[in-house]
């Protein structure tokens, strides 16, 4: 498995820099069985029936790119540099991973100070990230970050424009309530309060887990085999509570949908030992690509994803590879708008495996 397999022509222009206004209007293509639908987000009530489920991510994207400044003595005075971080993962220490722009030029034990007080001390540094320090933590550091940071929006976004205020809104899920994400489960950022309430009301499921994303979900593939790649991991939950959810729904016959390959990922991982989702908790760097057995998945709602990524390989195992060809290629050709900002997709998979049921 080749990853010249996952590739496709994109148009620049393809890529979306805002998202759809009201969210719910963004355009959703439906791939099932051999069909293709063009519809809306608004339409899920019409695809959805009582008994699915939708599993929800409901991480929180804390404001994890910051503009700062380091200051040094030299025999012409002070001289301050500008240094632009952005937060990666939390450590066991208290501090936090990061990228730093310029990094070569900061040195171990420099501070670099930020607006409204906040400052991070260099403990580490490697040649391809640090770890820092702040003067806060907890409530403290959650609200000096709040007032300091800007989401840090995707690299392909931050390459043509510069994060705003809008995006503090924009790049938030309706039902972000755990912070530690440093990037949004974009397929969630569709969904407003109204469109949830309608689901609810013809009896649509909702169940919350939560999977912090970090940054390494942009990091490219860069072996040729694919299967050789090794995932990012990411710190993710499933609650008691929200495993004997997703078990009932799947006993009863309904279907289990997660809303994002975020949610996806984590539900798989916490099925993986006995083909049932257990309550689960720690780290996850589960790979899915064409061959996986999905154990708790039905379909999948997601948004267009970058060509030779580890989320494209993840769509084409759970729709077929050729199918997912046809599907983008339409996406294409249609004019659909690419990535996180971007239109979205209803994946309904036709029996890759068969749903678990109760004896």
């Amino acid at each position: 498995m080749k990853l010249d397999d996952f590739d496709f022509d994109l148009p620049e222009e393809l890529i979306a820099t805002r998202p759809a206004r009201p969210r719910t209007a963004a355009r959703m293509l439906v791939v099932e069985g051999d069909g293709l639908a063009d519809r809306h987000v608004f339409d899920l009530p019409k695809l959805l029936r009582k008994g699915d489920r939708l599993v929800l991510n409901n991480t929180r994207v804390i404001p994890a790119r910051l503009i700062g400044a380091r200051h040094r003595d030299s025999a012409q005075g002070p001289v301050s540099a500008k240094i632009e971080v952005t937060l990666m993962e939390p450590d066991a220490q208290g501090g936090w991973r990061a990228m730093a722009k310029p990094l070569r030029k900061l040195l171990v034990g420099e501070e670099i100070v930020f607006t409204g007080g906040l400052t991070a001390t260099v403990a580490e540094k490697s040649e391809t990230d640090l770890r820092l320090t702040f003067n806060h933590a907890g409530a403290d550091f959650d609200a000096a970050l709040q007032a300091a940071g800007t989401m840090p929006l995707p690299p392909y976004i931050a390459a043509k424009r510069a994060p705003d205020m809008q995006d503090n809104h924009d790049y938030q899920t309706v039902f972000a309530r755990n912070s530690g994400a440093v990037a949004a489960p974009t397929a969630s950022l569709h969904f407003d309060d109204a469109l949830l309430a309608e689901l609810a009301a013809m009896g649509v499921e909702m169940t919350e887990v939560t999977l912090h994303v970090g940054a390494g979900t942009f990091l490219p593939v860069k072996v040729e085999d694919v299967t050789s790649h090794k995932m990012h991991a990411e710190w993710g939950e499933v609650t008691p509570q929200a495993a004997a959810e997703i078990n009932a729904t799947r006993a009863a016959g309904g279907r289990v949908i997660p809303v994002g390959t975020t949610a996806l990922r984590l539900i798989e991982s916490a099925a993986r030992e006995t083909g049932k989702v257990a309550p689960w908790q720690g780290e996850t760097d589960i790979f899915i690509y064409p061959g996986f057995q999905f154990h708790a998945t039905d379909a999948l709602m997601t948004n267009f994803h970058l060509p030779k990524s580890t989320l494209l390989m993840l769509v084409a195992a759970l729709m077929g590879q050729s199918r997912m060809q046809t599907a983008y290629a339409h996406a294409v050709a249609q004019n659909y708008r690419f990535f996180s900002y971007g239109d979205a997709s209803l994946l309904i998979a036709d029996g890759v495996n068969p749903p678990v049921r109760s004896a």
